[in-house]
């Protein structure tokens, strides 16, 4: 395989991080419903066969003052990060809503969007931001099966998930993008397939596409759905030379305490972590106040744990600001220097020393 030359936006970043703590944005959804959108609003003039309500990724195409709005007020609470507004933008999540043909419409105009505000706050005070292409899950997992009565059935397979991950990586880049976020993993073996996207994608452009990767916690003992640890996630994906690590979504930053310090200690890049706003109450809102949320993880940023903070379901840019405000001139984590050992992963870690 041909050796790709680190990009710009890889060194900026890395740059940027070691001056600071960096701010990446907030929730995305739980804005988007603030707006009390109708159907109209979702479905514009695009005449599809399906409702659209909830498809929050297609108002990059429909309504896309709504994200831009979004994406403004979380760089003036004080984000260095944007995440596009693409979490279900792939083949597979948008046949929910039969708008599988416009997956790269969707990723590029989101990606531009994102962009132009991005670089339009950079013009005014010089700080760079960075725009990162988020890439979820989606609602299958290769790793699992969804009948209990045939536990070897997929509902889909390994190469159709490169395959559409490549889809919407590839129109995330033309959009202009920085980074690929692969975030909330549930699935390990989904998020390599993820990867192998970004590496195909990276050769037939011939340039680095930075990876970030962010796991999302499924129980209290520190799991993803799949079943693995925290430590064994990281020694399954380090290969891809992530420049950020982490965790995000889960169950809010007091349970994710021990997790991080955990990824903090053995992780030789970047960590974002990236918490929910505590957890829903009885009507699935979120209650957990700004002043908490900041107060809560800069408990990490105290210990030296994290090199970039955010907020995921929940978070508003009020918390962004909060956490900004927080964690202002403190120094960032400093990478560890590792020890040269072999290090595998089933869903437990396992270290082979010299």
């Amino acid at each position: 395989m041909t050796q790709i030359t680190p990009s710009a936006a890889r060194v900026a970043l890395f740059a940027q991080a070691a001056q600071r703590i960096l701010i990446t944005d907030g929730a995305f959804g739980t804005e988007i419903q603030n707006h009390k959108l109708t159907e109209a609003d979702y479905a514009g003039s695009l005449g599809l066969a399906r409702d659209q309500k909830g498809n929050n990724d297609i108002l990059a195409l429909t309504k896309p003052e709504v994200p831009e709005s979004i994406h403004r007020a979380y760089f003036a609470a004080g984000a260095d990060i944007a995440e596009t507004n693409t979490f279900s933008a792939n083949r597979i999540s948008q046949a929910d809503y039969a708008a599988e043909h416009l997956v790269r419409e969707i990723n590029v105009e989101s990606a531009k969007l994102a962009r132009r505000v991005a670089d339009e706050f950079t013009a005014k005070d010089g700080r760079p931001r960075f725009v990162a292409g988020a890439i979820g899950p989606t609602n299958k997992t290769l790793s699992l099966s969804p009948d209990v009565n045939d536990p070897g059935y997929r509902e889909v397979d390994w190469d159709t998930l490169v395959d559409v991950y490549a889809e919407q990586i590839t129109a995330l880049i033309e959009g202009g993008v920085d980074f690929i976020l692969i975030e909330t993993v549930f699935d390990t073996l989904n998020a390599k397939a993820g990867i192998m996207a970004v590496r195909q994608v990276e050769q037939a452009l011939g340039r680095e596409i930075p990876i970030m990767m962010s796991m999302t916690l499924t129980d209290l003992s520190g799991r993803n759905l799949s079943g693995h640890t925290v430590e064994a996630f990281w020694h399954a994906v380090r290969h891809a030379r992530p420049i950020t690590i982490g965790l995000n979504c889960s169950f809010g930053a007091q349970q994710l305490r021990p997790h991080v310090k955990v990824l903090a200690e053995i992780a030789d890049t970047l960590i974002m972590v990236y918490p929910n706003a505590g957890l829903p109450n009885e009507l699935g809102e979120y209650d957990e106040l700004p002043a908490t949320t900041a107060a809560l993880v800069k408990e990490w940023a105290d210990a030296g744990q994290v090199n970039i903070l955010g907020g995921c379901c929940g978070s508003t840019p009020a918390h962004i600001a909060a956490i900004a405000r927080a964690v202002a001139g403190l120094p960032p984590r400093k990478l560890p220097v590792l020890a040269h050992v072999t290090r595998l992963a089933g869903l437990e870690p396992f270290i082979m020393a010299n």
